[in-house]
């Protein structure tokens, strides 16, 4: 469970640097469209460690998913929202009204409740059609994702969002179902495709729906896909369980801790509160 928190801190934390590194490269102009844009970001400092705090923090949320149940892992990574908007509230002097610091506790009572409930992670490897079912959700999200242009403006960016969620919840369930680490394991392993195509369908459906519209919709969908779903499937097929006695605990605080989520998800793309603020 530290270790799931320490993901959510280390995600919640580079999206506000990677915002103000953008910020910066955008201030300094110099034109070129996003691909320029991205290049100048690059090169601030804070965008190379918002960079390794990424990837810091998924070897955290890969630690997390081989030792506690998914349900757990999904919630806690939903809280770097809560992160990201204190972080945000002390360096890019975003305002947060008395709601948003209400859910920052929230989400900060309903981890206590899940880290009090959760029990260890299932050892239970799920029907042998499973790593290839993660593969065809994982290939549709990638589909739904390059048609997002195409789709009605109207309900865009939420079903985009929601589309990244479960793609980045194939991932979660992929890491869990993967036996071996060795080169010519992982070559065979479908659960390894799945963790990359699903990986790859999720930013680009959540890049698009945060193009498309509301950051609030598509964050809103990306938290409810990337916890809902793995967590389901976490319970029915791969033996996560509770403390004895404590299910009822797990539900409350995995639902307080969501909800607590949804609540920021404003702050689900930092730049856009950068703007509203500033607006």
């Amino acid at each position: 469970m530290v270790c799931a928190l320490g993901a959510a801190v280390c995600f919640g934390t580079a999206t506000v640097l990677q915002a103000m590194a953008a910020r910066e490269a955008d201030t300094a102009g110099g034109g070129g469209g996003e691909a320029a844009l991205l290049l100048r970001a690059v090169r601030q400092w804070r965008y190379v460690v918002g960079l390794a705090l990424d990837g810091l923090g998924f070897l955290f949320q890969v630690a997390a998913l081989r030792s506690v149940p998914i349900y757990a892992v999904g919630a806690a990574l939903a809280s770097s929202l809560a992160v990201t908007a204190v972080v945000a509230a002390r360096l890019l002097r975003v305002r947060l009204s008395g709601r948003e610091w209400g859910a920052v506790g929230v989400v900060c009572a309903g981890l206590a409740l899940l880290g009090v409930a959760a029990g260890t992670e299932g050892d239970l490897g799920g029907p042998a059609a499973l790593p290839y079912a993660l593969l065809g959700v994982a290939l549709v999200v990638l589909l739904f994702g390059l048609a997002g242009g195409r789709l009605p403006q109207r309900g865009r960016a939420g079903a985009l969002g929601l589309a990244a969620g479960i793609g980045f919840g194939v991932v979660e369930v992929a890491v869990r179902l993967i036996d071996s680490v060795a080169l010519v394991d992982l070559l065979r392993d479908p659960s390894a495709y799945a963790l990359l195509l699903g990986g790859a369908a999720a930013f680009l459906s959540l890049t698009s729906g945060l193009r498309a519209g509301s950051v609030t919709a598509a964050t809103a969908g990306l938290v409810i896909g990337e916890t809902v779903g793995p967590a389901a499937v976490g319970v029915i097929w791969l033996g996560d369980r509770t403390r004895e006695g404590l299910g009822w605990v797990a539900v409350l605080g995995f639902l307080v801790a969501v909800v607590g989520a949804l609540a920021l998800a404003r702050f689900g793309e930092a730049p856009a509160a950068v703007a509203a603020d500033a607006g």
